[in-house]
């Protein structure tokens, strides 16, 4: 498969569609089981406050996840990023509630590069709080 968006239609400032991400606990239960990330501090409310976090959080690599799914829509085909890289900033706390959390992701093209590459950064926010920085992914168009 190849990206579904063309190289020659997109430029630097061209905006990806924003999306918003819902998390609960029981979307990080489900992610441990995923990943046999089972760490306390992403569902046992108690340990988490114990070891200094405000509540249970989510996993880095499920927030990561969440956020390229705004790159890998847009782009039509996951196998389209060559690149992704992130630093996690905030974590994204999930409070033992219905409504949970969420995570909002906003993208653009920042760069056009060589072999028919664009750079898109990343916005990734949890409330009025940025949960990552240098969120960057290298995707390779058609």
């Amino acid at each position: 498969m190849t990206a579904k968006i063309a190289y020659a239609d997109v430029e630097v400032g061209t905006e990806l569609p924003a999306q918003t991400f819902p998390v609960t606990r029981a979307t990080l239960v489900r992610y441990a089981g995923a990943s046999g990330d089972f760490n306390p501090i992403h569902w046992n409310e108690k340990f988490a406050v114990e070891v200094g976090l405000p509540d249970v959080i989510a996993h880095g690599m499920f927030t990561m996840a969440e956020a390229i799914r705004v790159v890998t829509d847009w782009a039509g085909d996951p196998a389209a990023v060559v690149e992704y890289g992130v630093r996690f900033t905030k974590p994204v706390v999930v409070p033992n509630d219905d409504k949970g959390a969420t995570i909002e992701v906003s993208a653009k093209v920042a760069a056009l590069l060589d072999d028919q590459q664009v750079r898109v950064d990343l916005l990734a926010k949890s409330g009025d709080q940025k949960v990552l920085g240098m969120s960057r992914a290298v995707v390779r168009l058609a």
